[in-house]
């Protein structure tokens, strides 16, 4: 019985080299093309003087929640600076921003669909049980065989890695929108289309932010894993403790990526929050709408049961007065 092995690992390992060999082309391209938006977004982020940042992420805090937000955001950017790791935490922000922003367009599309079909979300749940289980480790080994040593690498295996949240909640919040909101846009003639935009998204909105909030903090979770095979920031500078003992280098970097957490975290929620309030309230008013609209327009509507039959209790119209 010892003898009986099933090559799974060999399997997985000629597919990936086959990859490379007949697709080579294509990895490089896309590793091109990431690491031109990471620049970019890095560039902006450390272009400017420390304070300017700090000045426009305390402007959106403030917007997003309110003052407290604001001064608590300005006083962990400060602490970032003042233990030296400003230009660190920029470059971990910016694979952050990229990875994220890629892991949305793909998961929430990807949740409206399953949502839609039962075959999708049939299909694709073992797939984000699979992305969900498997340990982050594991996505770098095929990364840097595919995209080399550097921070794509890092950015593709945090996309896979934070992947899942978004299809679930995504699927979770459509899935969930009241279905007599949804028939009465279907009663009344609206199209797949527009009950998607104007009731089943609005309506799903506070569950599709908490998904944004799960993507953006599990990718800042892969900042340190990022770290190992070559992506630059605070990963790089825990990886680099740890090498060394390095306790107060491990302390500093590890404290800069828990404020940005923080920062991410808190202002995503009231982002969430704000946006719930204002697009459930609309998507309502579109549901019901939809019959005022239907009767300003002369459409017919059928009548109910109880509506048609006659009153117990009410007259006959031609019944004789008393």
């Amino acid at each position: 019985m010892n003898d009986v092995r099933l090559p799974l690992g060999d399997i997985a390992e000629t597919f990936v080299r086959w990859l490379i060999d007949t697709m080579g082309w294509f990895f490089d391209g896309l590793r091109a093309i990431f690491l031109a938006i990471y620049d970019s977004l890095e560039w902006v982020l450390q272009t400017p003087p420390f304070w300017v940042i700090i000045v426009v992420l305390a402007v959106l805090a403030f917007w997003a929640k309110g003052l407290w937000l604001a001064v608590g955001t300005a006083v962990g950017l400060l602490i970032i600076v003042g233990v030296d790791q400003w230009d660190n935490a920029m470059q971990s922000l910016a694979l952050v921003i990229v990875a994220s922003v890629i892991a949305l367009a793909i998961g929430i599309p990807l949740g409206i669909w399953a949502a839609r079909s039962d075959t999708v979300s049939a299909i694709v749940r073992p797939v984000l049980d699979f992305l969900q289980t498997m340990p982050a480790f594991v996505y770098l080994i095929p990364a840097l065989m595919l995209f080399r040593v550097g921070v794509v690498p890092g950015i593709v295996a945090t996309i896979v890695f934070a992947l899942a949240p978004g299809v679930r909640l995504t699927e979770l919040g459509i899935r969930g929108v009241d279905r007599e909101i949804v028939e009465a846009g279907h009663a009344f003639g609206a199209s797949p289309g527009r009950i998607l935009r104007q009731i089943q998204l609005p309506l799903a909105m506070p569950s599709i932010m908490a998904g944004v909030n799960q993507v953006i903090m599990l990718s800042l979770s892969m900042v340190v894993i990022a770290g190992m095979v070559g992506a630059r920031g605070l990963g790089g500078d825990v990886v680099q403790s740890l090498q060394k003992i390095d306790i107060a280098l491990g302390v500093e970097a590890g404290l800069s990526v828990v404020v940005i957490a923080m920062i991410l975290d808190r202002m995503t929620s009231a982002l969430a929050t704000r946006g719930a309030r204002g697009a459930g309230g609309r998507a309502r008013g579109r549901g019901l709408g939809f019959g005022f609209g239907a009767w300003r327009a002369g459409v017919p509507t059928q009548p109910t049961a109880a509506a048609s039959a006659p009153s117990a209790s009410a007259p006959s119209a031609s019944a004789p007065s008393a």
